[in-house]
């Protein structure tokens, strides 16, 4: 496979591997939620925003006894593609897998049908209008049905307070700005609405009865290596492209110390580092009637 750059110029080869490597990084932990989320009497799942597949894959594997079917949703054919081959790998000969291309903020939702469970990680706060986004994720729920969705919770860690370099607290600060460029982010973004109570209380707006939610750890500690240590690097990748412009010189400097692979201070040659992330699921139940 050449290297197939879209018209956004995502370079979508090495996208999929880094998603493919986060899967691979959650496996148990999908396992695990996909087992919680799955009742007895559920048959089918709609995974939103699915990327490479690991959850849906997860859902395939979790309805191997009973049957059913595992309905993939995103906007990006190439994702779809590769989730839809990792789902169908994982799934027994009593479960369908399809997957259905649609923008799920915007796009025409008639074709994904409806389902027992339908499910979305860190999909809904991307959209302008997060409740709406909830309300359309739950006409997608049949009546008697689950939506499902992971936000927030506790972001990673990954850093020792003190790195030796620039001042202690680098990750936090970096995180701070992170936080702050994400918050422009939804403020400039078009059609964009405050959203000002939490996630359980969302779901309750969208129409929803029935809200829990519980926490689940991904908990990889030092030193870390293979996915968990790829998701050291691309979390200090992406502290630091909101950085920039927004912590002191010094702390650029730092992360770029830390993420360059020829010098003294990589990232790579520490045995303290660690991959630490509270992941919050929401859930509520569409009536009955």
């Amino acid at each position: 496979m050449g290297h197939s750059h879209s018209h956004d110029g995502i370079d979508w080869n090495d996208k999929i591997a880094s998603l493919r490597e986060r899967d691979e990084l959650l496996a148990p932990e999908s396992a695990e939620l996909a087992r919680a989320l799955l009742r007895k009497q559920d048959r089918s799942v709609i995974d939103v925003g699915s990327g490479a597949g690991g959850m849906s894959a997860a859902f395939a594997d979790a309805l191997w006894d009973t049957g059913g079917t595992v309905v993939l949703v995103d906007s990006a054919p190439e994702l779809l593609a590769e989730g839809e081959r990792n789902a169908a790998a994982a799934a027994g000969s009593g479960v369908a897998v399809r997957s259905v291309a649609v923008d799920v903020a915007a796009g025409d939702l008639s074709q994904v049908g409806v389902a027992d469970l339908v499910f979305a990680s860190r999909a809904v706060h991307h959209l302008p209008d997060q409740v709406a986004g909830l309300r359309r994720l739950a006409s997608l729920v049949r009546p008697g049905g689950q939506l499902a969705i992971v936000e927030s919770g506790l972001e990673p860690r990954a850093l020792p307070w003190d790195v030796g370099l620039a001042e202690p607290g680098l990750e936090l600060r970096l995180a701070a700005a992170r936080a702050e460029w994400f918050r422009e982010m939804r403020a400039d973004m078009g059609g964009s609405v405050r959203m000002p109570f939490g996630w359980s209380r969302a779901l309750a707006e969208a129409g929803l009865e029935r809200v829990r939610s519980w926490t689940q750890l991904v908990d990889r500690p030092a030193p870390v290596s293979g996915p968990a240590f790829t998701a050291v690097l691309e979390r200090l990748e992406w502290l630091r492209r909101g950085a920039e412009g927004r912590v002191a010189q010094q702390d650029l400097d730092a992360v770029d110390a830390l993420l360059d692979p020829d010098g003294p201070h990589y990232v790579g040659g520490r045995d303290d580092v660690y991959y630490l992330v509270a992941d919050t699921v929401h859930v509520g139940g569409k009536p009955a009637g």
